[in-house]
């Protein structure tokens, strides 16, 4: 068969990418400068979008519009992008534990997952085209009482409003401090750090269940995707991109120290 020929479209000029600020392949390749060094022959600018003027990020971030850009985020909104018909491409999966839990008050004695039947969940409500937040929650709350071979039907699930300008699971964490739910759904170091600061203590420990099925959720796996037109035009330069990626990974996977540092950054 004959060989592909080259994309006769003109190569971009800018390629961009957006990560959320959680620990990421795109990041530290961003952050050692690899994604800069493997374009730069080419005349190619590789760009954060969190670095862009307004007018170019807009919020593509989470709608995937932007034909340039390489996304490691949610999967929630690379879902939600395709359910509304943006050309969004899964090209690759990450898979980092970030510290899932399910967080109750202290002296609750709540400490399994089948203890979670008929408690009130609270369920986050945030004012935003694709509330992932709420998503992340509700999943993380099947997974739990799944490992009790439970589901979603079997607990309260609670509205809990958004709090203007308050920080991540501070609306979450203020409800089940005052008596209001008793349980919430968290991820992430900072998740647990701020959890100490009201006295909760964790019921279950999405981490350590043998059945990883149990906290496949808005991050994990990550996914990675582009846009079908990159795709369909420049394939060379996406497997180029997703190239230097596997070398972060490599790298990381030997250097605990330095990657610590960049995720601290």
């Amino acid at each position: 068969m004959p060989s592909r020929s080259p994309s006769s479209s003109a190569v971009p000029e800018t390629l961009w990418f957006t990560r959320c600020p959680v620990p990421t392949a795109t990041g530290i390749a961003a952050d050692q400068g690899w994604l800069a060094r493997e374009f730069a022959p080419d005349g190619i600018a590789v760009r954060s979008l969190q670095d862009a003027p307004p007018e170019v990020a807009a919020d593509h971030h989470y709608t995937h519009a932007l034909t340039g850009l390489f996304r490691e985020g949610g999967n929630v909104p690379a879902l939600w992008a395709r359910s509304r018909g943006e050309a969004t491409r899964l090209i690759g999966l990450t898979w980092i534990e970030e510290r899932q839990v399910v967080l109750v008050r202290a002296g609750s004695g709540i400490s399994e997952p089948g203890q979670l039947r008929g408690l009130r969940l609270a369920v986050p409500h945030h004012g935003i085209g694709i509330d992932f937040w709420r998503a992340m929650a509700l999943a993380g709350f099947r997974g739990a009482l799944a490992l009790a071979g439970l589901g979603l039907e079997d607990a309260e699930l609670v509205d809990v409003p958004a709090v203007p300008g308050g920080g991540q699971w501070s609306a979450e964490l203020s409800a089940l401090r005052d008596g209001l739910v008793d349980a919430v759904y968290v991820k992430g170091a900072l998740a647990v750090e701020a959890a100490r600061r009201i006295g909760a203590e964790v019921a279950v420990e999405l981490d350590a269940a043998p059945d990883r099925r149990a906290r496949v959720n808005n991050g994990t796996p990550r996914p990675v995707t582009v846009h079908q037109r990159l795709l369909d035009e420049h394939p060379e330069l996406v497997a180029r991109f997703l190239a230097v990626l596997l070398e972060a990974a490599d790298w990381a996977a030997e250097r605990p120290v330095e990657v610590a540092r960049i995720l601290q950054a």
